[in-house]
């Protein structure tokens, strides 16, 4: 903010408006001040020029102070929500002032006061979540323990009460945060995280990070003692982002986070881990382009509730390492797909189908259970509520009935019911259809409370007065078109016609002249007129006293609510999957506790239903057949093929069904994957160089247990050297890292790695070439491929005749001159010669020495012909006896 003259902290030379301003600015900090004036939120100085910059708001000025005009900005408070929004995704946070004071008693400016900070990570407001997805707020610290550097995260979900906290090295940081995906991060000032993509980030001071702050704000929140009981004992540093991270949203909020009720470790072991560069390509929510569909996401979601769609985004990201976890999960989808059809309705309907009708029918519990806690829920959501809750008890009928499957559903069973006096509460207090604001009031039902409808009665029930005013007027003065009214203006008013003006008594009080009326009040009517706007006042203020004392009560079945919204939340995500799974015949993999994975008739989950005719594959790996060499053409199918063998392994892992014939997939602690082009311009990496660097990470971290995708590695840079990296990294994840390995390459000559690594074995995308050009039959087949098509290919995507007719004639003249086996040609010659001698079997060697000799002898051959020379019968001659030769 920018002013003139003194020092801002010198508020002397300022108007009062403005002394109250820039003292409320300096509390609310680097945030947007929305200042509450009358009917408009006001930005003034700095925040009004960024404000309108941001909103594309008109920026103009008030008045002036401390001698210099005065920037402002406005918004409506009625459209509020909207601008909120739009600031919140652009990742900046707004404090909201609002006016506490009554202007009609105020001498001077109208007390004000903060009332709460939104934060991208803070939100709980309906109107600024997303519905399908959570906004977390994380917080990261790094220190030294026992001489080695650690990472501690702390992450919350305030619209759920999830708290949760890690250690990691600090080298995994980068992996656990796009784990979490926070839409904001807090640091400590001296930190230097930088904004990553969509993170807002929140630079706190360093202090409170210091491991006895922390611990102190921890125990206060949770009202313990030690913080042994929630297992943070051995992790001090995540304790120390825990405690920051509590006490920074609980500066947001204008209530006590009483629905933050535990905090919970996310062990190291327990999921299987997706790097960023691996979610990215695998689209589990967004699209390597950034779109939300098609994804796998996108593709399962067919759930009924918005706290059952966010869930299933939680488990995509989540994958399980534990088997029983996941067995967990696919017994309860082999229940809800086993389950006869009832007789007892009218169409035996399937039990599956009338569960997903019952949840239709439910809103989000999960936020409306929250915001009652935060005590910001709104009377439409509590009737909303009232209507579910109203449902409990068939829904949990029919999990016990339908199912025949107590045992396996007890759990979620037991959490659906809960308490029915709250139901009960909220169908005696909450009007059948209220208001959609407490201060507009019609928000607590008639009959609740006795004080209530007698102010209501007097508010309203006044024609019978008037109706005998009005009599008894016409009858005291004579004027027989007298009439008694009210407008919002005036209020209460007798109207006289001005013909009849002379036959007012003393006693009528002019209130207003109009063209053809004058309009009068009476002491009597002007009591009434007090009585009956004062009810209205008094009612309102009732109404909202109520609605509090409402909120008090709602507030001691909140963790039972959320209880219950978990559970429901839980019944529909995996009443999704086993939608998805009836509808696309997909079936229960085996977890086995080994290390494979085996697949019958394999399918990509999401191409499979983008296309009419999916071509099924198997996929074999294990301890004895450790690595795939998948050759094929370009478009053949490959990548798709390697990207559906990870996502059946990542699907098994939630608990989810499988789209293949049958599969078994064993422990898995990370995938990998190395797959397409890309480049990093800013930071000055080229498209080969965040190649290697992918490579790099893949060789340095995976392990026997990790499953890597390998997508043509090495293609940017020359052959030789590409080639030679290729079969390196390709040896390496053999011999060393032991992975499960999917390596795709046009490399063929890669393909003897398996005479030298039996754990290694070669399969191949199928093609043909017809009369119209390549066709790609999708097979993966034993074996490497015997060509690329690459020019056919390329004929498909429409490069000219010209240019393909060229491409064909260099492509012969290359493989004329005999291509190098780049075993021998990697590298020097006398390097060569030792890597031979150290490395190939001798019939690799034999091999190889007899095709150069012969590539030599034809390249000799060829310089002895001048074709200038040459008649056109001498040329073909020469042809036939060259081919009858060297081929």
């Amino acid at each position: 903010m920018k002013t003139k003259g003194k020092s801002e902290t010198d508020l002397s030379t300022h108007t009062p408006m403005m002394q109250q301003y820039l003292r409320l600015k300096a509390e609310a900090g680097s945030h947007l001040l929305f200042y509450r004036m009358g009917d408009f939120y006001e930005m003034f100085y700095g925040d009004a020029e960024r404000g309108a910059r941001l909103l594309n708001l008109t920026l103009t000025k008030r008045g002036s102070s401390n001698g210099a005009p005065i920037p402002m900005a406005g918004v409506p408070f009625h459209a509020m929500e909207g601008y909120l929004a739009r600031l919140v995704a652009q990742g900046v946070s707004v404090a909201i002032c609002e006016q506490i004071g009554d202007p009609a008693a105020s001498k001077g400016p109208v007390e004000r006061k903060i009332m709460r900070i939104v934060t991208p990570g803070t939100l709980t407001d309906e109107a600024l979540l997303p519905t399908k997805a959570d906004r977390m707020i994380a917080a990261v610290w790094t220190a030294r323990v026992n001489k080695a550097e650690r990472a501690g995260l702390a992450w919350m979900n305030l619209a759920n009460g999830e708290f949760k906290v890690s250690e990691c090295p600090p080298d995994m940081m980068d992996t656990e945060l796009h784990r979490i995906g926070p839409a904001e991060l807090v640091c400590a000032e001296s930190s230097r995280i930088g904004s990553g993509a969509g993170i807002a980030i929140s630079a706190i001071p360093d202090w409170h990070f210091e491991a006895d702050g922390a611990r102190d704000v921890l125990q206060r929140h949770f009202a313990v003692d030690s913080l042994a009981s929630f297992g943070l004992s051995d992790l001090p540093v995540a304790s120390c982002a825990a405690g920051a991270l509590l006490r920074y949203v609980s500066r947001t909020q204008t209530q006590a986070l009483s629905h933050i009720q535990t905090i919970r470790v996310d062990q190291a072991g327990e999921y299987v881990v997706l790097d960023p560069v691996t979610r990215k390509n695998l689209e589990l929510t967004e699209t390597i382009s950034g779109e939300d569909s098609p994804t796998l996401f996108s593709t399962l979601d067919h759930c009924a509730t918005p706290m059952g769609s966010r869930l299933l985004r939680r488990w995509l990201h989540n994958p399980l390492r534990d088997n029983a976890a996941a067995l967990a999960r696919q017994q309860v989808i082999s229940v809800f797909l086993s389950a006869p059809p009832r007789q007892d309705t009218l169409n035996s309907e399937a039990p599956l189908d009338g569960l997903r009708q019952m949840l239709d029918r439910y809103p989000d519990l999960e936020r409306i259970a929250t915001r009652i806690a935060l005590r910001s829920v709104r009377p439409r959501e509590l009737a909303s509520l009232r209507e579910a809750l109203a449902l409990l008890p068939a829904v949990s009928g029919h999990l016990k009935l339908a199912f025949n499957a107590e045992s396996t559903l007890a759990s979620f069973i037991q959490r659906i019911n809960i308490d029915p006096q709250i139901a009960d509460l909220l169908h005696r207090a909450i009007d059948p259809e209220p208001a959609l604001m407490v201060r507009e009031g019609g928000v607590i039902a008639a009959g609740y409370d006795e004080e209530l409808d007698e102010l209501r009665r007097l508010a309203s029930d006044s024609g019978e007065f008037l109706l005998e005013l009005e009599a008894r007027e016409r009858q005291r003065t004579g004027i027989a078109n007298l009439r008694v009214e009210f407008n919002r203006v005036h209020g209460f008013y007798i109207e006289v016609s001005r013909g009849q003006a002379d036959k007012v008594p003393a006693d009528y009080r002019r209130r207003q002249t109009l063209k053809s009326a004058e309009r009068y009040i009476t002491p009597e009517l002007k009591t009434w007129e007090d009585k009956v706007l004062s009810a209205k006042d008094r009612s309102l203020t009732r109404e909202k006293w109520l609605f509090e004392n409402l909120l008090d009560e709602c507030a001691l079945y909140a963790p039972a609510l959320s209880q219950c919204a978990s559970a429901l939340a839980e019944v529909d995500a995996l009443a999704a999957l086993a939608e998805h799974a009836q509808m696309n015949n997909w079936v229960a993999p085996g977890l086995s506790g080994d290390n494979q994975i085996v697949i019958e008739a394999g399918r990509h989950p999401v191409v499979e239903r983008s296309i009419e005719r999916f071509t099924p594959n198997d996929c074999e790996l294990g301890p004895q057949r450790r690595m795939l060499l998948i050759t094929g053409p370009n478009m053949g199918g490959k990548s798709t093929y390697m990207r559906q063998i990870a996502l059946i392994a990542l699907l098994a892992r939630i608990g989810s069904f499988v789209p293949a014939a049958a599969a078994t997939i064993g422990q898995i602690d990370r995938i990998f994957t190395r797959i397409g082009a890309a480049d990093d311009l800013a930071g000055g990496r080229s498209t080969f160089m965040m190649e290697m660097t992918e490579a790099a990470a893949i060789l340095a971290a995976s392990t026997p247990q990790s499953l890597v995708l390998m997508d043509e590695i090495g293609r940017g840079t020359s052959t030789y050297d590409g080639l030679a990296l290729a079969w390196a990294i390709a040896y390496r994840l053999l011999t060393h890292n032991q992975a499960l390995t999917l390596f795709a390459t046009h490399y063929f000559e890669i393909t003897r790695l398996p005479g030298e690594a039996p754990a290694a074995a070669n399969v191949h995308l199928a093609a043909a070439e017809s009369s119209s050009g390549i066709v790609f039959l999708h097979e993966v087949q034993p074996g490497p491929a015997s060509r690329s098509y690459g020019i056919q290919v390329a004929q498909r995507a429409g490069l000219p005749a010209a240019v393909i007719r060229h491409a064909s004639r260099e492509l012969s003249r290359l493989e004329a001159q005999g291509a190098p086996t780049p075993q021998l040609d990697l590298f020097s010659a006398a390097a060569d010669q030792e890597y031979a001698a150290q490395e190939q079997p001798d019939g690799v060697l034999a091999e190889a020495a007899v095709g150069a000799a012969s590539a030599s002898a034809l390249q000799s051959a060829l310089a002895q012909i001048d074709p200038d020379q040459l008649t056109p019968r001498e040329a073909l001659d020469i042809l036939y006896r060259l081919r009858k030769d060297y081929f």
